[in-house]
């Protein structure tokens, strides 16, 4: 089983990376974590959970361990140069820049590639969740790189029940 949900993982990140992006501009950064890295991962939710007093790391850093992969999504700063949008809340893609914001469009095409991730794992019949604490943790751990400023993770497993959703 280890090894098939490991392949999937694989497939999973190609979904991700061929999924349609805004003007075509690809700013996805992907990894695959298993064994000691989930576990690792897993510590830093643990200390963002105790540093902010929130249960959702603390718990989801529980959760995780009985993955067998964890696959990040993450994306890097990126503006389009509209010269017209406001999406963001700035006048334009300049502005939204300048003040150090985040082009809608950014989340926007992450999210497009975790859905086509998550279809993947669907059709496979792994256990998977997204999850925001996930992310939250590898960007500041540094997993995505330096770059990665959102990010998302979804981990994988293949029980007789979903341990991401039947939980405490």
């Amino acid at each position: 089983m280890r090894e098939a949900v490991l392949r999937i993982a694989e497939e999973i990140v190609l979904a991700a990376r061929t999924a349609p992006k805004a003007r075509g501009y690809d700013n996805l950064e992907t990894r695959v974590l298993k064994d000691g890295e989930i576990d690792r991962l897993s510590e830093k939710m643990a200390e963002i959970g105790k540093r902010e007093n929130n249960a959702t790391f603390l718990r989801d850093s529980e959760s995780i361990l009985k993955a067998t992969a964890v696959v990040l999504l993450g994306a890097r700063k990126h503006y389009l140069g509209l010269r017209y949008c406001g999406f963001c809340g700035y006048k334009d893609c300049a502005a939204c820049e300048k003040a150090g914001g985040i082009c809608v469009y950014v989340p926007g095409d992450l999210g497009i590639a975790i859905g086509s991730a998550v279809s993947v794992a669907i059709d496979h019949r792994v256990d998977n969740r997204v999850m925001y604490s996930i992310g939250l943790a590898a960007v500041e751990a540094g997993l995505l790189g330096p770059e990665a400023k959102i990010a998302f993770g979804i981990p994988l497993s293949a029980t007789a029940k979903n341990t991401f959703f039947d939980r405490k």
